[in-house]
């Protein structure tokens, strides 16, 4: 929407190369890929215009509010690890607090404790190293770590932390990488997800 106003296309290719990247860089890509004659920082502002418009009524997608409930009742320890700023995921989870509550710890893209941003690993590192702090146990192991990404960029995050990854692509995004190399499994929606493949407690409500 932003990009249509400089006559210009937010394509599925685009939209890929910006997902699971860090605001500023995401902007800087975009700016210069797009060929917008805008800053990055008249992007990025234009866009919090619009987030602050449309985020509150973000809904989860299929199957998530299913998985998420299941994990917290079966005491596995689980965390968000997301590239968005603080203030955006704030926003994108304020119509969604039943679901957000059920995490142990949320790290965004902007905490301090994040030197690198995706596709190097330091976002999942800090969320692990955080839940081993709160369930007391002196160190999770990356191999025992499950994370769900819908970016390319986010599964080589995961794949460089050494953890499992469990891909959910948007459609159209999948289409433009059907055969990414990286996750442990590739789902086209998480209501397709069988905890046990992972040896998780399987679903009772099967």
């Amino acid at each position: 929407e932003i990009l249509a106003r400089y006559g210009k296309v937010y394509s599925f290719e685009l939209k890929s190369k910006l997902m699971g990247l860090r605001e500023r860089e995401s902007a800087e890509i975009l700016v210069r890929e797009s060929g917008a004659d805008m800053t990055p920082d008249e992007y990025l502002h234009e866009r919090y215009l619009l987030q602050l418009e449309r985020f509150p009524h973000c809904v989860p997608l299929p199957g998530v509010m299913r998985l998420v409930k299941h994990l917290k009742e079966k005491n596995i320890p689980i965390a968000v690890a997301t590239s968005s700023y603080r203030k955006n995921f704030n926003l994108k989870s304020m119509n969604n607090q039943p679901l957000f509550t059920l995490f142990d710890v949320i790290v965004c893209g902007d905490d301090p404790a994040i030197k690198n941003g995706k596709p190097n690993p330091d976002i999942f590192y800090v969320a692990r190293d955080r839940l081993s702090e709160k369930f007391g146990r002196e160190n999770i192991q990356n191999e025992d770590c499950l994370v769900f990404e819908d970016s390319p960029i986010g599964v080589q995050a995961g794949v460089n932390a050494s953890m499992k990854v469990c891909w959910v692509p948007d459609e159209n995004i999948g289409r433009l990488y059907p055969d990414l190399q990286g996750p442990t499994v590739s789902l086209n929606s998480l209501e397709d997800f069988d905890p046990v493949y992972f040896g998780l407690p399987a679903f009772e409500d099967n």
